[in-house]
């Protein structure tokens, strides 16, 4: 049998290259997301934590008076303390606020690098980001002026001024301060005088440690010393130690209410590859053994046992799966490094690593997904063939009737697989929204229910898809007799079309998934990012709120091409009990310029708004000093429900024009919010708001960087997966042509027939043309359809934890894939009419 199975496989290589680059792009499917899951998981990892450099080991909590202690734990290479602060950079009129960073006392503990010249050495010098020196007009070697100012006890503040030696320019490999125009490098005692630091509380915002050798230990270590260190501190903070990557996933899990949106939208993805893999595959390879199944049957005939026609196809189903599944591994991890190594190229500043990461998952579970399946896929219609008689085995095979004892249980069976599957995704998508904490666990349940649901449609589809396709030929008969013959021929047989339509559908549904899917994740995390980025650029005054800002900063920045609109935004410090929240006004100007819309539905005159759950919400809302925190005269304190929106930023409060004035009055303008169009190139319009405002004393944020990182790294891992899925739809329109090949073949009588009594070869034509176009475009609408909703309800399952999630139809990608269909059925039907009307009709009669 082993010679019979090769020489089978021999014989049909062109059935079987079919099979293969199904399979292989199941496997390329799988492969493909699984390495830019992994792409796209460690560069969010190191985008969050740019600002730990390459440390070994994160301490998060207060650690002053232990950096000396922490060194001396054995195993630790180097410890240095988190210290980010900010002055201002001056040269002649052109000045900058820059954040300050101390030099780190080992390069892995540095999110900046030297690109010219060197790191500071003495306390009067400095190092610049480059695109500052150019904004100052200052080359290495050059000197540039420091200002800071100190505020004394019961004294007015203070200002002072240095000069600085520039020794080198900086860059920032990680993105860490892109947010700020990057960050200024100073020897440790330069940087805690130039931003007023106070040497007691070095280490109050944790450290960073290099631990190369060994970091398991030296972890355990290090928190058994703090544990020990900090048991008898009053502060009900603890102080934890984790690696860089447990670091990564709790300020991710922060950023998505407690869940890991990224390692969710990983799993959801490889889980669906999974399936689309086993799909694909399944109904391919299980048309090539039902087209074999009278040479299945001749074999009996001579002597074959039913065990050996069953080993024999399997083992030709395991010897396909295993090489079109290496093929399919090689094929994806080159899909994936290509599109690693052009998104490289267009974003520069992005931290993308060189090569995907292989991994024994990687390479072993595509592998083992496109064999299992491949060898389940030929089990059911080999043991169909070899359970009936040879000779019964002969005859052509009728779809199954409603009414027959097997056509019962499979419409039962496939019943109950869809209502099933649909209950359990309709109690995942409850659970998402429920109990939103356990995202991981809702999202694998919505993905079984989904996939369980869909197979009984496919199941079902023997029934169900030929009247889909006799109600819309009814419809088309009206167009004339070709019509209603096109409508006549798609339903003699139904369980060809049915066969036919579904290997569309199965394509159609998962690329309309995979669009809507793509379509209502960009929506929610535009949402989510909207809430957590909701201003493009904030503009503040460098003193602190000290001096207001220049009357026309907002004008200036309005001006700036790119910048869609820029307001001034009353700002003012305000005490609710022991909180203490900075609080801005919500004028219409302010809301048009804010990403999230939250904010102004839930603003009312008596609320305040917040990030921030206070802990005496009976407290009133008063104006005070940011300094002093006492009262500042010429307001109201009132007494206002606190309601929590996270904004992401806590410490910030929204009032409404009518409370801020009757709470603050009027304030002078220290704030300046600006938006940027949607068709500008944000990076770029940034670096000009800079530009723009080189002559003032500001502070220039914006996230807007690390928002186009993460849209643009959703985008490519959807491209991905949406191109892998187009070519699965291909292969299910090369199966359309094939059946209505074979359909042609089948009919030649027929249509010798019909041109005997006078049918012409134009209406012929016309007649294959449409049935061709009303299987595939019956399949494709179908498709859409199942495809939108179960992209719906991925969406809002997979996002919901989040938040609101936000679903989207596609419009644009549904048009494309229903014209697609409907072209290649028309496409479909030109070779087999092009050789049925060459055959003379009494050519084709006389066919035995």
């Amino acid at each position: 049998m082993l010679r019979l199975t090769l020489a089978q496989m021999r014989r049909s290589l062109g059935r079987l290259t079919a099979a293969a680059i199904a399979i292989a792009i199941g496997t390329a499917f799988v492969a493909a997301t699984l390495l830019t899951g992994g792409v796209i998981k460690r560069t969010s990892y190191d985008s969050v934590t740019a600002s730990f450099a390459k440390a070994d080991l994160v301490v998060d909590g207060d650690v002053t008076g232990l950096i000396d202690e922490i060194r001396d734990v054995p195993g630790v290479a180097a410890v240095d303390p988190v210290l980010v602060s900010g002055t201002e950079i001056s040269k002649g009129a052109a000045r900058s606020w820059q954040l300050v960073l101390p030099v780190a006392s080992d390069p892995s503990l540095s999110s900046l690098t030297v690109t010219e010249g060197r790191a500071p050495e003495a306390s009067d010098e400095i190092a610049l980001p480059a695109s500052v020196a150019k904004r100052l007009d200052v080359e290495v070697g050059g000197t540039v002026e420091v200002a800071w100012t100190t505020w004394p006890e019961n004294a007015e503040p203070e200002y002072h001024t240095t000069d600085a030696n520039v020794t080198g320019l900086t860059s920032d490999p990680g993105g860490a301060w892109t947010g700020f125009g990057g960050a200024t490098l100073a020897t440790r005692d330069s940087m805690l005088e130039w931003t007023n630091l106070d040497p007691e509380t070095v280490g109050s915002e944790g450290a960073l440690i290099s631990a190369p050798k060994n970091t398991a230990a030296v972890h355990a270590a290090v928190a058994a010393m703090l544990e020990k260190a900090t048991a008898d501190r009053e502060s009900a903070v603890p102080v934890t130690v984790k690696t860089r990557d447990e670091a990564a996933e709790a300020q991710i899990e922060e950023t998505g209410d407690g869940n890991n949106f990224v390692v969710a939208a990983i799993l959801g993805f490889a889980a669906v590859a999974l399936i689309v893999a086993a799909l694909v595959i399944s109904n391919t390879f299980q048309v090539i053994v039902a087209q074999r199944a009278r040479t299945l049957a001749l074999l009996r005939c001579v002597g074959a046992l039913r065990g050996q026609l069953r080993r024999s196809v399997l083992l030709e189903a395991a010897i396909l799966g295993l090489g079109a599944s290496a093929l399919g591994v090689l094929l994806g991890t080159g899909v994936a490094q290509g599109a690693l190594s052009v998104l490289r190229r267009m974003q520069d500043d992005m931290p993308l690593p060189a090569y995907v990461t292989l991994t024994p998952s990687v390479l072993l579970v595509p592998v083992l997904v496109g064999v299992l399946v491949t060898v389940l896929a030929a089990l059911v219609p080999a043991r169909a063939a070899t359970q009936v008689s040879p000779v019964a085995a002969l005859r052509p095979i009728d779809a199954p009737d409603v009414a027959s004892r097997a056509g019962k249980l499979r419409l039962g069976f496939a019943l109950t697989l869809a209502v099933g599957g649909a209950g359990v995704l309709a109690m995942a998508l409850l659970g998402s929204v429920g109990k939103p904490d356990e995202a991981i666990v809702w999202l694998g349940l919505g993905i079984l229910g989904g996939a369980v649901s869909f197979v009984g449609v496919l199941v079902g589809a023997v029934f169900w898809v030929p009247l889909m396709v006799a109600l819309v030929g009814r419809l088309l008969g009206k167009a004339g007799p070709a019509a209603r013959l096109a409508a006549a021929n798609t339903v003699r047989n139904p369980r060809r079309t049915a066969a036919t339509s579904t290997a569309l559908l199965i394509g159609v549904t998962l690329v309309a998934l995979m669009s809507t899917g793509a379509a209502s994740a960009r929506a929610s995390l535009a949402a989510e990012l909207d809430a957590h980025y909701n201003v493009d650029v904030e503009v503040t005054s460098a003193s602190g709120g000290v001096e207001p800002l220049p009357a026309d900063v907002a004008r200036t920045v309005a001006a700036v091409p790119g910048i869609e609109s820029a307001v001034d935004v009353p700002t003012a410090e305000v005490s609710m009990g022991d909180a203490w929240l900075t609080a801005r006004a919500l004028t219409p100007e302010v809301e048009a310029v804010l990403r999230d819309d939250r904010i102004a539905a839930a603003a009312r005159d008596d609320r305040i708004v917040g990030a921030t759950d206070v802990t005496e919400p009976d407290a009133p809302v008063t104006h005070i000093d940011e300094f002093t925190g006492q009262p500042v005269d010429g307001g109201t304190p009132s007494t206002l429900e606190p309601v929590m929106v996270d904004t992401g930023r806590p410490g910030y409060a929204y009032l409404t024009p009518a409370t801020f004035d009757t709470i603050v009055g009027e304030v002078p303008t220290t704030t300046v919010w600006a938006r940027i169009a949607s068709d500008a190139d944000a990076v770029a319009v940034v670096e000009a708001v800079r530009n723009s405002l080189a002559d003032e004393s500001v502070v220039i944020e914006s996230p807007i960087s690390l928002r186009a990182q993460y849209e643009q790294l959703i985008d490519t891992l959807l491209a991905i997966v949406v191109g892998l899925l187009a070519v699965a739809v291909v292969i299910a329109l090369v199966g359309v042509a094939n059946t209505l090949s074979l359909s042609v073949i089948e009919r030649r009588r027929e249509s010798a027939t019909l041109r005997a009594i006078g049918l012409t070869k134009r209406r012929l034509r016309l007649t294959l043309a449409t049935e061709g176009m009303l299987i595939a475009g019956v399949g494709a609408v179908l498709g859409v359809i199942l495809g939108v909703l179960y992209g719906w309800a991925g969406s809002a399952i997979a996002f919901g934890a989040m938040g609101d999630s936000r679903l989207a139809v596609p419009w644009g990608d549904v048009g494309v894939i229903i014209a697609v269909a409907l072209g290649a059925g028309l496409l479909a039907s030109v070779l087999p009419a092009r050789s049925a009307v060459r055959t003379s009709p009494v050519a084709a009669l006389a066919v035995d």
